[in-house]
Protein backbone atom coordinates (compact mmCIF):
# COMPACT_ATOMS: atom_id res chain seq x y z
CA UNK A 1 0.00 0.00 0.00
CA UNK A 2 1.18 3.53 -0.77
CA UNK A 3 2.07 5.26 2.50
CA UNK A 4 1.81 8.99 3.27
CA UNK A 5 5.61 9.23 3.00
CA UNK A 6 5.56 7.98 -0.59
CA UNK A 7 2.33 9.65 -1.66
CA UNK A 8 4.34 12.69 -2.76
CA UNK A 9 6.14 10.60 -5.39
CA UNK A 10 2.85 9.35 -6.78
CA UNK A 11 1.52 12.91 -6.72
CA UNK A 12 4.48 14.15 -8.75
CA UNK A 13 3.87 11.41 -11.32
CA UNK A 14 0.16 12.23 -11.48
CA UNK A 15 0.85 15.93 -11.97
CA UNK A 16 3.30 15.18 -14.78
CA UNK A 17 0.72 12.89 -16.37
CA UNK A 18 -2.06 15.48 -16.19
CA UNK A 19 -0.13 18.66 -16.93
CA UNK A 20 2.64 17.49 -19.27
CA UNK A 21 2.10 14.04 -20.77
CA UNK A 22 -1.63 13.94 -21.51
CA UNK A 23 -1.83 17.39 -23.15
CA UNK A 24 0.85 16.21 -25.60
CA UNK A 25 -0.25 12.57 -25.92
CA UNK A 26 -1.62 12.97 -29.44
CA UNK A 27 1.49 14.85 -30.55
CA UNK A 28 3.63 12.07 -29.08
CA UNK A 29 1.50 9.37 -30.68
CA UNK A 30 2.04 10.96 -34.11
CA UNK A 31 5.78 11.54 -33.62
CA UNK A 32 8.49 9.43 -35.19
CA UNK A 33 10.05 8.93 -31.73
CA UNK A 34 8.87 10.03 -28.29
CA UNK A 35 10.04 13.63 -27.76
CA UNK A 36 13.25 13.70 -25.73
CA UNK A 37 12.09 16.64 -23.62
CA UNK A 38 9.25 14.57 -22.14
CA UNK A 39 11.74 11.96 -20.96
CA UNK A 40 13.95 14.78 -19.68
CA UNK A 41 11.07 16.00 -17.52
CA UNK A 42 10.67 12.53 -16.00
CA UNK A 43 14.40 12.52 -15.29
CA UNK A 44 14.19 16.01 -13.80
CA UNK A 45 11.48 14.78 -11.42
CA UNK A 46 13.77 11.97 -10.27
CA UNK A 47 11.62 9.21 -11.75
CA UNK A 48 14.47 7.51 -13.60
CA UNK A 49 15.72 6.63 -10.14
CA UNK A 50 12.35 5.32 -8.94
CA UNK A 51 13.82 1.96 -7.88
CA UNK A 52 17.36 3.19 -7.25
CA UNK A 53 19.12 3.61 -3.90
CA UNK A 54 19.02 6.99 -2.18
CA UNK A 55 22.82 7.13 -1.93
CA UNK A 56 22.91 7.41 -5.73
CA UNK A 57 20.11 9.94 -6.02
CA UNK A 58 17.37 7.35 -6.31
CA UNK A 59 13.95 7.29 -4.68
CA UNK A 60 14.13 3.68 -3.45
CA UNK A 61 10.37 3.33 -3.86
CA UNK A 62 8.63 0.20 -2.65
CA UNK A 63 6.82 -2.08 -5.05
CA UNK A 64 3.33 -0.71 -4.35
CA UNK A 65 4.56 2.83 -4.88
CA UNK A 66 6.24 1.85 -8.14
CA UNK A 67 2.99 0.31 -9.38
CA UNK A 68 1.10 3.50 -8.51
CA UNK A 69 3.66 5.62 -10.38
CA UNK A 70 3.47 3.36 -13.45
CA UNK A 71 -0.31 3.63 -13.43
CA UNK A 72 -0.30 7.41 -13.03
CA UNK A 73 2.16 8.00 -15.87
CA UNK A 74 0.44 5.49 -18.17
CA UNK A 75 -2.76 7.47 -17.77
CA UNK A 76 -0.95 10.48 -19.19
CA UNK A 77 0.84 8.94 -22.17
CA UNK A 78 1.45 5.24 -22.53
CA UNK A 79 4.10 5.78 -25.22
CA UNK A 80 6.30 7.96 -23.03
CA UNK A 81 5.71 5.77 -19.99
CA UNK A 82 6.59 2.61 -21.88
CA UNK A 83 9.94 3.97 -23.03
CA UNK A 84 10.75 5.24 -19.53
CA UNK A 85 9.70 1.92 -17.96
CA UNK A 86 12.32 -0.03 -19.91
CA UNK A 87 14.95 1.76 -17.82
CA UNK A 88 13.82 0.66 -14.37
CA UNK A 89 15.22 -2.88 -14.48
CA UNK A 90 18.70 -1.66 -15.34
CA UNK A 91 18.76 0.61 -12.29
CA UNK A 92 17.81 -2.25 -9.98
CA UNK A 93 20.31 -4.57 -11.62
CA UNK A 94 23.25 -2.16 -11.41
CA UNK A 95 22.47 -1.35 -7.77
CA UNK A 96 22.17 -5.02 -6.79
CA UNK A 97 25.11 -6.28 -8.85
CA UNK A 98 28.03 -7.97 -7.10
CA UNK A 99 30.36 -6.62 -9.77
CA UNK A 100 32.40 -3.66 -8.51
CA UNK A 101 32.37 -2.25 -12.04
CA UNK A 102 28.61 -1.67 -11.82
CA UNK A 103 28.79 0.77 -8.92
CA UNK A 104 29.88 3.60 -11.22
CA UNK A 105 26.74 3.09 -13.29
CA UNK A 106 24.21 3.43 -10.49
CA UNK A 107 24.17 7.21 -10.03
CA UNK A 108 24.08 8.11 -13.76
CA UNK A 109 21.24 5.64 -14.27
CA UNK A 110 19.33 6.93 -11.24
CA UNK A 111 19.58 10.52 -12.42
CA UNK A 112 18.73 9.71 -16.02
CA UNK A 113 22.12 10.88 -17.25
CA UNK A 114 22.45 7.44 -18.79
CA UNK A 115 19.27 5.77 -20.00
CA UNK A 116 18.59 2.13 -20.66
CA UNK A 117 16.37 0.00 -22.82
CA UNK A 118 15.52 -3.66 -22.22
CA UNK A 119 16.13 -6.81 -24.27
CA UNK A 120 14.36 -9.87 -22.88
CA UNK A 121 15.38 -12.42 -25.52
CA UNK A 122 17.29 -14.54 -23.01
CA UNK A 123 14.32 -15.07 -20.71
CA UNK A 124 11.60 -15.65 -23.28
CA UNK A 125 10.01 -19.13 -23.18
CA UNK A 126 11.24 -21.77 -25.59
CA UNK A 127 14.62 -22.17 -27.27
CA UNK A 128 16.97 -19.23 -26.61
CA UNK A 129 16.83 -16.52 -29.23
CA UNK A 130 20.00 -14.84 -27.99
CA UNK A 131 22.98 -16.93 -26.89
CA UNK A 132 26.00 -15.96 -24.79
CA UNK A 133 29.29 -17.82 -25.26
CA UNK A 134 32.25 -17.34 -22.96
CA UNK A 135 35.26 -15.60 -24.52
CA UNK A 136 38.50 -14.12 -23.21
CA UNK A 137 37.57 -11.22 -20.96
CA UNK A 138 33.86 -11.42 -21.58
CA UNK A 139 31.05 -12.93 -23.64
CA UNK A 140 30.05 -13.18 -27.29
CA UNK A 141 26.36 -12.66 -28.05
CA UNK A 142 24.75 -14.24 -31.10
CA UNK A 143 21.11 -14.31 -32.17
CA UNK A 144 18.22 -11.86 -32.02
CA UNK A 145 16.16 -9.88 -29.54
CA UNK A 146 12.74 -9.39 -31.13
CA UNK A 147 11.49 -6.35 -29.20
CA UNK A 148 13.55 -3.44 -27.87
CA UNK A 149 11.66 -0.19 -27.28
CA UNK A 150 13.11 3.31 -27.08
CA UNK A 151 15.80 3.09 -29.74
CA UNK A 152 17.37 6.49 -30.18
CA UNK A 153 16.41 7.46 -26.62
CA UNK A 154 18.74 5.11 -24.75
CA UNK A 155 22.45 4.84 -24.10
CA UNK A 156 22.57 1.15 -23.19
CA UNK A 157 20.37 -1.92 -23.44
CA UNK A 158 19.89 -4.09 -20.37
CA UNK A 159 20.28 -7.37 -22.27
CA UNK A 160 19.60 -11.01 -21.41
CA UNK A 161 21.20 -13.94 -23.22
CA UNK A 162 21.48 -17.63 -22.35
CA UNK A 163 24.70 -19.60 -22.10
CA UNK A 164 25.17 -23.30 -22.90
CA UNK A 165 23.84 -24.35 -19.48
CA UNK A 166 20.78 -22.07 -19.69
CA UNK A 167 22.13 -19.54 -17.23
CA UNK A 168 20.98 -16.05 -18.18
CA UNK A 169 23.79 -13.53 -18.63
CA UNK A 170 22.53 -10.00 -18.00
CA UNK A 171 24.63 -7.10 -19.26
CA UNK A 172 24.60 -3.45 -20.26
CA UNK A 173 25.19 -3.23 -24.00
CA UNK A 174 25.88 0.04 -25.81
CA UNK A 175 22.82 1.01 -27.85
CA UNK A 176 24.72 1.73 -31.03
CA UNK A 177 24.60 -0.04 -34.36
CA UNK A 178 27.82 -1.69 -35.48
CA UNK A 179 28.89 -4.57 -37.74
CA UNK A 180 28.00 -6.92 -34.85
CA UNK A 181 24.73 -5.22 -33.82
CA UNK A 182 22.07 -4.36 -36.38
CA UNK A 183 18.53 -3.15 -35.74
CA UNK A 184 15.35 -3.09 -37.80
CA UNK A 185 12.48 -0.82 -36.83
CA UNK A 186 9.06 -2.41 -36.32
CA UNK A 187 5.89 -0.60 -37.44
CA UNK A 188 3.35 -0.68 -34.59
CA UNK A 189 -0.36 0.14 -34.71
CA UNK A 190 -0.06 1.62 -31.22
CA UNK A 191 2.92 3.17 -29.41
CA UNK A 192 4.77 3.46 -32.71
CA UNK A 193 6.75 6.41 -31.34
CA UNK A 194 8.44 4.03 -28.89
CA UNK A 195 10.71 3.33 -31.89
CA UNK A 196 10.68 -0.39 -31.19
CA UNK A 197 13.28 -2.45 -33.02
CA UNK A 198 14.42 -6.00 -33.55
CA UNK A 199 18.14 -6.35 -32.82
CA UNK A 200 20.42 -8.93 -34.43
CA UNK A 201 23.70 -9.76 -32.68
CA UNK A 202 26.60 -11.37 -34.55
CA UNK A 203 29.52 -12.27 -32.26
CA UNK A 204 28.89 -9.10 -30.29
CA UNK A 205 31.50 -8.80 -27.55
CA UNK A 206 30.42 -7.84 -24.02
CA UNK A 207 33.33 -7.28 -21.61
CA UNK A 208 33.04 -8.78 -18.12
CA UNK A 209 32.79 -5.34 -16.54
CA UNK A 210 29.46 -4.79 -18.34
CA UNK A 211 27.89 -7.97 -16.88
CA UNK A 212 25.47 -7.22 -14.06
CA UNK A 213 24.64 -10.81 -13.08
CA UNK A 214 24.49 -14.43 -14.19
CA UNK A 215 21.22 -16.07 -13.15
CA UNK A 216 20.76 -19.88 -12.99
CA UNK A 217 17.69 -21.44 -14.66
CA UNK A 218 16.00 -22.39 -11.39
CA UNK A 219 15.66 -18.66 -10.68
CA UNK A 220 14.81 -17.04 -14.00
CA UNK A 221 12.24 -19.70 -15.01
CA UNK A 222 10.08 -19.06 -11.95
CA UNK A 223 6.86 -17.18 -12.79
CA UNK A 224 6.89 -13.67 -11.36
CA UNK A 225 3.60 -12.27 -10.17
CA UNK A 226 5.38 -8.95 -9.72
CA UNK A 227 6.00 -8.71 -13.47
CA UNK A 228 2.31 -9.26 -14.22
CA UNK A 229 1.37 -6.64 -11.62
CA UNK A 230 3.63 -4.06 -13.27
CA UNK A 231 2.19 -4.90 -16.69
CA UNK A 232 -1.30 -4.47 -15.25
CA UNK A 233 -0.39 -0.96 -14.10
CA UNK A 234 -0.19 0.09 -17.76
CA UNK A 235 -3.74 -1.16 -18.32
CA UNK A 236 -5.01 0.50 -15.15
CA UNK A 237 -3.58 3.80 -16.38
CA UNK A 238 -5.29 3.54 -19.75
CA UNK A 239 -8.60 2.45 -18.23
CA UNK A 240 -8.37 5.19 -15.62
CA UNK A 241 -7.89 7.92 -18.21
CA UNK A 242 -10.87 6.61 -20.18
CA UNK A 243 -12.97 6.70 -17.01
CA UNK A 244 -11.94 10.28 -16.27
CA UNK A 245 -12.89 11.39 -19.78
CA UNK A 246 -16.20 9.52 -19.59
CA UNK A 247 -17.24 11.03 -16.28
CA UNK A 248 -18.86 9.11 -13.40
CA UNK A 249 -19.99 5.61 -14.38
CA UNK A 250 -20.09 2.03 -13.10
CA UNK A 251 -16.66 1.57 -14.69
CA UNK A 252 -15.15 3.60 -11.83
CA UNK A 253 -16.12 0.88 -9.35
CA UNK A 254 -14.74 -1.78 -11.69
CA UNK A 255 -11.44 0.09 -11.89
CA UNK A 256 -11.14 0.18 -8.11
CA UNK A 257 -12.10 -3.49 -7.88
CA UNK A 258 -9.48 -4.48 -10.47
CA UNK A 259 -6.79 -2.61 -8.56
CA UNK A 260 -7.79 -4.25 -5.29
CA UNK A 261 -7.84 -7.70 -6.89
CA UNK A 262 -4.33 -7.17 -8.23
CA UNK A 263 -3.01 -6.04 -4.87
CA UNK A 264 -4.55 -9.07 -3.15
CA UNK A 265 -3.67 -11.60 -5.87
CA UNK A 266 -1.67 -14.75 -5.26
CA UNK A 267 0.57 -16.44 -7.83
CA UNK A 268 -2.44 -18.53 -8.85
CA UNK A 269 -4.95 -15.68 -9.16
CA UNK A 270 -2.66 -13.01 -10.66
CA UNK A 271 -3.09 -14.09 -14.32
CA UNK A 272 -6.86 -13.66 -14.16
CA UNK A 273 -6.53 -10.37 -12.26
CA UNK A 274 -4.13 -9.15 -14.95
CA UNK A 275 -6.56 -10.25 -17.68
CA UNK A 276 -9.44 -8.45 -15.98
CA UNK A 277 -7.54 -5.16 -16.30
CA UNK A 278 -7.10 -5.64 -20.05
CA UNK A 279 -10.79 -6.49 -20.39
CA UNK A 280 -11.73 -3.33 -18.50
CA UNK A 281 -9.37 -1.15 -20.57
CA UNK A 282 -10.90 -2.47 -23.79
CA UNK A 283 -14.46 -1.86 -22.58
CA UNK A 284 -13.68 1.57 -21.15
CA UNK A 285 -12.03 2.63 -24.42
CA UNK A 286 -15.00 1.32 -26.41
CA UNK A 287 -17.36 3.22 -24.11
CA UNK A 288 -15.36 6.41 -24.61
CA UNK A 289 -15.43 6.05 -28.39
CA UNK A 290 -19.18 5.43 -28.28
CA UNK A 291 -19.67 8.54 -26.13
CA UNK A 292 -17.56 10.75 -28.39
CA UNK A 293 -19.28 9.32 -31.47
CA UNK A 294 -18.03 9.43 -35.03
CA UNK A 295 -15.44 12.07 -34.15
CA UNK A 296 -13.64 9.42 -32.10
CA UNK A 297 -12.07 7.96 -35.25
CA UNK A 298 -10.26 11.22 -36.03
CA UNK A 299 -6.56 11.25 -35.27
CA UNK A 300 -6.88 14.44 -33.23
CA UNK A 301 -9.24 12.74 -30.74
CA UNK A 302 -7.93 11.09 -27.59
CA UNK A 303 -10.53 8.33 -27.78
CA UNK A 304 -8.94 6.57 -30.77
CA UNK A 305 -5.47 6.81 -29.23
CA UNK A 306 -6.67 5.32 -25.94
CA UNK A 307 -8.51 2.55 -27.83
CA UNK A 308 -5.29 1.55 -29.58
CA UNK A 309 -3.43 1.74 -26.27
CA UNK A 310 -6.07 -0.57 -24.75
CA UNK A 311 -5.43 -3.06 -27.54
CA UNK A 312 -1.71 -2.80 -26.87
CA UNK A 313 -1.99 -3.54 -23.14
CA UNK A 314 -4.26 -6.51 -23.89
CA UNK A 315 -1.56 -8.28 -25.90
CA UNK A 316 1.74 -6.89 -24.55
CA UNK A 317 3.75 -9.64 -22.80
CA UNK A 318 0.62 -11.76 -22.64
CA UNK A 319 1.60 -14.99 -20.90
CA UNK A 320 -0.47 -18.10 -21.80
CA UNK A 321 -2.48 -18.10 -18.52
CA UNK A 322 -3.26 -14.39 -18.96
CA UNK A 323 -4.27 -14.91 -22.58
CA UNK A 324 -6.55 -17.81 -21.70
CA UNK A 325 -8.23 -15.81 -18.94
CA UNK A 326 -8.73 -12.78 -21.21
CA UNK A 327 -10.22 -14.88 -23.99
CA UNK A 328 -12.66 -16.32 -21.45
CA UNK A 329 -13.61 -12.83 -20.24
CA UNK A 330 -14.12 -11.74 -23.85
CA UNK A 331 -16.40 -14.69 -24.51
CA UNK A 332 -13.93 -16.39 -26.83
CA UNK A 333 -12.73 -19.15 -24.54
CA UNK A 334 -12.92 -22.86 -25.37
CA UNK A 335 -16.39 -24.20 -26.17
CA UNK A 336 -17.79 -26.35 -23.34
CA UNK A 337 -17.59 -30.05 -23.97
Amino acid sequence: MVTPATQEIVGVAQQLADDVLFPRALETDAADTVPRDLLDQLAGAGLYGLSGPTWAGGIDAGFDTACAVFEALAGGCLTTTFVWAQHIGAVRAAAASESPHMRDWVEPLCRGKRRSGLALAGVLPGPPRLRARRADGGWLLAGSSPWISGWGRMDVIYTSARDETDNVVWSLVDAQESPSLRVERLALVALNATNTVRADFDKFFVPDERVTSIVPPEQWTKPESAVLRIHAAFGLGVAGRCCRLLGPSRLDDELAACRSALDAATAETMPRARAAVSDLALRAAAALMSTVGSRSVLLDEHAQCLAREALFVSVYASRPPVRAALLELLGAGPFPK
